[in-house]
């Protein structure tokens, strides 16, 4: 911004600030100067929303459909998007305004949980920075997932109420709302857009989150006859639909309650896609060009009944016959599949699809006749068709519906991709080879180093004697020339340092721990699960404690371990794991024999804006998944970019951060996918843990009063899983036992490695300097040019 423009800036915001509380500036609060930047931001950014919208209106576009959008807080990445981060913040500072204050007001918006709503909020922000015309479409959660704490070492769950003191990037479009039927109820499908800034070129994007609320709001005439709660039951009903993200399924009323969800969230995206086209392509009734301006894609089982209720709009509401309307829809939806883990691919009653839409389940079976049809035109019979319906002992298969349907289905890794053509989809795969396709995850650079580590990020510029690598991110290559520079490896060491110094302050402001910023910070933050064994972290710990306890003048250099995530409400091991590690946090952290060395802490409600201040902390990025399990992984990616070394088995996007940096640059442990396909027959945890004094020592410790006096049934389930199954399933399913030897050994490794500082800064710079192809702009013009066939400006440049 030229003087002009900054005076302007100022004079806007000021007009601003006191046009929305009539007040004096002197009089207004911290939320008063945070709403009114707002509404200056916005308003810089409306004019390009607009030009956008309108230009992409006859383009080519694609339309993401998640159910997760974990986006963060918003200022702070427009205002970096917009390229004036740094003028602003000292334009406020000049008139008295303490910018980090009015940045610290804004809650993350609750729209997700992990690395599924992370990565659509990535791709987001990388379809705009490189013009590409991608539409997100979600749910607005009131509550989002849920708020956690701790209570005695417990995880607690509470209403993430982010939408409390209102919400400054959302738009409400009361025209564009539309009509979603249940078989039991209708609402009304609110839509709230939200801009998505790209970087510095006049692009804006849309997410489109929608809203569910009742037509009428309230009953008079029930609350004039006293039944007060029947008054606002419709309100309630219809409000519960969008109130949480993935409400708790133990039961058939949550499961029910999930499938509305998606279908309300599909079903009014599909009738805005439809509508528009109509409003836009009058002259196409018969919808024989929709294909070609759009391309849905799905991400995750989730949304996959927007395939049947695309094909109920085009024929219930616009007079097309099954067949054309089946036709278009292999044209135009696409698949990412997230996962390997059978019970992660949903697969749903008929009778609870039928609750929710029995028209859909009419679709699908519809569908699924078509697929019986074809199939045994292709000389199959009966028994060969059966893996590949659609309906299967009275379940819809998700998954089979996308795979049959779509005219794509990719993998998140190169590891994961090929799990899935040669093992969770093979039969599918002999099909349609032509349909399956790899599309590594990425990260944005814009979120996860311009704005979450501006120390580092000068630093990169100050290095590659310009910023084209924020554009660019593979341009971070060149920092390999100062890999033997010893000023450029204690200037990269300090900056890691003053991050973990203000990451060691935080913790001590929210937690209440005091940590040392000089140890190790060993860091596992990510969605609680057994596969991502956080028990394999807390197991080591509670080896080295005993280690320490026998010798406490052991050579062991000083280590925090920090763990952040949340478990499912229903997930009872997940939150066992959550309990573990706390009461192994209380154990070490008040020993005086060991608290000098070694730290734990479980930080509360791990969210997007608790990561920008973890990643560039970290030291230790514990990616520790059982081999095969993982599909890619993005946490990874945030630490490498931030000059984490990965201490991780040969998993997920591991294996390609291994083969990008090195592995000698990093910390591989634990067996393979083949060396434990090979055991596992064979396999037998009890015989390691009665032959390994030091894992058994840990283990004992979960049922022998140790950790917890008088409640050591606390953690019999995780002791049982391990060693004493108590059902037919298979002790240690997640190899815990076989990776714990390696996994100590390599731990030892760097414990020894970090005291030479310049080998260990060398190390880092090498994971930056490689870290440019986990760019999610590079997936994102892989999409658009592979998949969604859409012209990227930038796609040249990456090829």
């Amino acid at each position: 911004m030229d003087k002009n423009q900054k005076d302007k800036f100022v004079e806007d915001y000021i007009e601003n600030l006191q046009r929305i509380t009539l007040k004096s500036f002197d009089e207004t609060s911290e939320k008063d100067k945070y709403d009114a930047l707002c509404d200056t931001i916005m308003q810089r950014i409306n004019r390009e929303w607009r030009l956008s919208k309108s230009k992409s209106r006859y383009e080519r576009s694609a339309y993401y459909f998640s159910a997760e959008f974990l986006i963060g807080r918003s200022l702070g990445n427009n205002l970096i998007n917009l390229g004036i981060y740094d003028e602003v913040k000292e334009l406020l500072n000049s008139i008295g305004i303490d910018f980090e204050a009015i940045e610290d007001y804004e809650d993350d918006a609750a729209l997700g949980n992990g690395g599924l709503g992370r990565l659509a909020a990535c791709f987001m922000d990388s379809a705009a920075t490189q013009n590409i015309n991608m539409y997100g479409y979600g749910v607005r959660y009131r509550e989002g997932l849920f708020k956690q704490s701790f209570e005695n070492g417990f995880q607690k769950e509470e209403g993430d109420s982010w939408l409390k003191d209102g919400d400054e990037w959302s738009i409400r479009v009361d025209s564009d709302s539309k009509i979603v039927n249940f078989r039991d109820q209708q609402v009304k499908a609110v839509p709230y857009d939200m801009p998505v800034v790209g970087l510095e070129n006049g692009k804006v994007n849309t997410l489109r989150l929608w809203q569910s609320e009742p037509f009428e709001e309230f009953q008079f005439d029930k609350f004039n006859n006293f039944e007060y709660d029947a008054a606002v039951e419709e309100k309630n009903r219809a409000e519960d639909i969008t109130r949480v993200l993935y409400p708790n399924d133990i039961q058939r009323a949550g499961r029910l309650l999930r499938l509305k969800q998606q279908y309300f969230f599909v079903s009014a995206s599909i009738q805005d896609l439809v509508a528009k086209y109509k409003r836009y392509f009058s002259d196409d009734m018969r919808f024989e060009n929709f294909h070609k301006y759009h391309v849905i894609q799905l991400n995750d089982t989730h949304p996959n009944i927007a395939i049947a209720e695309l094909i109920r709009v085009l024929v219930d509401e616009n007079g097309l016959n099954f067949n054309e309307a089946l036709e278009i829809s292999k044209k135009v939806f696409a698949f990412t599949n997230h996962t390997v883990l059978q019970e992660a691919i949903e697969k749903w009653p008929i009778d609870i699809v039928s609750e929710v839409s029995p028209r859909c389940l009419e679709i699908i079976y519809q569908i699924n006749n078509a697929l019986i049809k074809e199939f045994k035109e292709k000389g199959m019979n009966e028994s060969d068709i059966n893996p590949y319906r659609i309906v299967i002992d009275n379940q819809v298969h998700m998954a089979n519906l996308a795979i049959y349907v779509g005219f794509s289905i990719n993998g998140v890794a190169e590891l994961h991709t090929q799990i899935l053509k040669d093992d969770t989809f093979k039969h599918w795969y002999k099909i349609y080879p032509y349909k399956f396709n790899n599309k590594t995850n990425g990260i944005t650079p814009r979120r996860w180093l311009l704005y979450s580590n501006r120390d580092l990020a000068n630093f990169i510029s100050k290095k590659l004697g310009s910023d084209d690598w924020k554009y660019h991110l593979e341009k971070l290559k060149g920092l390999e020339k100062y890999a033997d520079d010893k000023e450029t490896l204690e200037e990269l060491w300090q900056i890691k340092q003053k991050n973990k110094n203000k990451l060691a302050k935080y913790i001590l402001d929210n937690e209440g721990i005091k940590i040392n910023p000089n140890s190790i910070f060993d860091i596992q933050v990510k969605r609680i699960h057994e596969y991502k064994r956080q028990h394999l972290n807390i197991l080591h710990i509670i080896y080295l404690y005993h280690k320490l306890k026998e010798n406490p003048d052991m050579d062991f250099y000083p280590t925090t371990f920090i763990f952040g995530g949340k478990a499912a409400p229903g997930y009872f091991r997940a939150k066992a794991f959550i309990k573990l590690a706390n009461e192994v946090a209380r154990v070490v952290n008040n020993d005086p024999d060991v608290n000098e060395k070694m730290k734990v802490v479980f930080v509360e409600n791990f969210r997007v804006s608790y990561g920008e201040k973890i990643y560039p902390a970290a030291d230790v990025s514990e990616q520790i998944s059982t081999a095969g399990k993982e599909a890619s992984g993005t946490g990874n990616m945030k630490f490498m970019l931030n000059g984490a070394l990965t201490l991780g088995t040969y998993d997920g996007a591991n294996i390609e951060i291994f083969e990008k940096a090195g592995e000698e640059n990093n910390y591989r442990f634990g067996r393979t996918v083949e060396e434990l396909n090979a055991i596992e027959k064979t396999y037998n945890p009890l015989k390691l843990y009665q032959t390994d004094p030091n894992l058994k020592n840990a283990i004992d410790a979960l049922v022998n009063g140790e950790l917890c006096d008088n409640n050591s049934f606390m953690f019999l389930d995780i002791y049982n899983e391990l060693i004493n199954p108590q059902d037919s399933s298979r002790a240690d399913r997640y190899y815990v036992l076989e990776d714990f030897e390696s996994y100590r050994k390599t731990q030892e490794e760097i414990n020894y490695d970090y005291r030479d500082k310049l080998t260990w800064s060398k190390k880092c710079l090498i994971n930056i300097a490689n870290a440019g192809f986990f760019s999610s702009d590079r997936t994102i013009i892989d999409y658009a040019d592979e998949i969604w066939k859409i012209d990227s400006p930038s796609y040249k440049e990456y090829k």
